[in-house]
Order: structure tokens, then sequence, then C-alpha cells
């Protein structure tokens, strides 16, 4: 089986004083390159804070990660930095935008992190944007953009490097049902085109849509649901 991420044991204790709370205790978890995968589970199971520790956004209290034949959690902090950016996209729930940066600006902020020129940085921006039916916003502030939009310019944002894996923190959260259909189409199709997806999300709806579930409770996975294979 080819494996873009292989999690074992992974715990998450954070310490507040003298008092321990355990968000992870354990968990497994093996994701098929290409595969589109839904981490579901009440308020509290833990879902945000697994995705966190796959995705090298924090480093977990014990355990195993290896990503695209990386062991992450080996890494001095400057290789995590470019390895998010060389494999890793990342679309989170409150959008994250700069305020005083345009559209295009925010979604040139990996490739001018990457080297790339500015000028070119910007036009592949505008392109991206332009496919994703946003023509007429790319110079617009987030603050000039409807929550559809902004999180259609963090999906951008997030791809405009082709990264390997795209990780989403409950993308359709702050959103109405058609901007919603909108963001989980385009991720849709970013899986079809071959980028493997991890979505966070409490949507029973959205999580049916993708190729399998897991559902976290307790700070352990509870079950499978295999939908596509």
């Amino acid at each position: 089986m080819d494996y873009i991420i292989q999690a074992k044991g992974i715990e998450k204790i954070y310490t507040n004083g003298k008092i321990e709370t355990r968000v992870l205790k354990g968990v497994d978890l093996n994701v098929k390159k290409g595969e589109f995968l839904s981490i579901m589970g009440r308020s509290g199971a833990g879902k945000s804070t697994l995705m966190y520790q796959l995705s090298l956004l924090d480093e977990p209290t014990k355990g195993e990660i290896n990503v695209d034949g990386t062991d992450i959690l080996a890494l001095k902090n400057k290789e995590k930095t470019l390895f998010r950016l060389e494999h890793l996209g990342y679309v989170f729930q409150d959008y994250a935008l700069v305020p005083e940066l345009t559209a295009a600006e925010n979604v040139s902020l990996p490739l001018l992190m990457y080297g790339v020129a500015k000028d070119e940085a910007l036009k592949k921006s505008a392109d991206l944007l332009a496919e994703l039916g946003l023509e007429n916003q790319v110079n617009n502030l987030p603050s000039q953009l409807s929550g559809g939009e902004q999180q259609r310019v963090s999906v951008a944002r997030a791809i405009v490097d082709n990264p390997k894996i795209v990780f989403t923190d409950e993308p359709t959260a702050n959103l109405d049902a058609e901007s919603a259909r909108v963001v989980i189409d385009l991720l849709k199709k970013l899986n079809n085109n071959g980028q493997t997806i991890v979505m966070v999300t409490h949507e029973e709806e959205y999580g049916k849509e993708t190729d399998r579930i897991i559902r976290l409770s307790d700070g352990l996975i509870e079950s499978e649901e295999i939908l596509k294979k």
C-alpha cells in the first residue's frame, strides 16, 4: 500500500501548571496517496489536534509520524519550515488571510517564500484566482470579499505551489450552504487531480463525500467508514 502519511501511537498532552490534559491517547493512522480523508467527531474529540500533529503545525508528546517518506519529527526547525513549504498546504476555518494584502498578494505568499520573483508570483496567483471564479476580486482586500470568496482565496494560497497534501480544518464552518458547496467541490476537484486531502469537519453531509471517514472520540479513533475504494 502506498501511504503518504503514516502515524503511530500519537499522543498529545497539554500541561497547565500541574494539570495535564490528554487530548490524543495513542492514535494510529495511515493515509493513502491521493486519498480524500475526513476526520470527524464531537467537539473536543481531538480532531484539529490530530490534524495539527500530522501537518507539522504542532509536535506530539509521543509517537511517530512519517510524511512522504520523511520522519517529520526528526527535522530541525528550519527543515520543518522548508518541508511545510515544499509539501504541504493549509486551509483554516477563519481563512487566516493577511488583511492588508490583496487577494493576489495573499495567494502569492508561499511563492515569494520559495524565492519566486514578485511579478511572476502575482501573475500565477491572479491566474489561479481566475480559475476559481475570482478574476474580478484579484485586487480586493479580504475585507472587501464575502466569506466564501475569502475561503476560495485561502484554498488558492494553499495550492498555488502544488503541495502533495492539503490539510483543511473546518473549511466550511463559517460559510452559507452555497459557498460551502463551492469549497467542497473545489477540494474534490483537487483530489481528482491527484492531491491528497485531509479534512477536519463536523458536517456529516460533506464527510460523506470523501473517500473515508475516521471518527475520533475522547482522543482515540472510534470507528472507520470506507466510502470509496
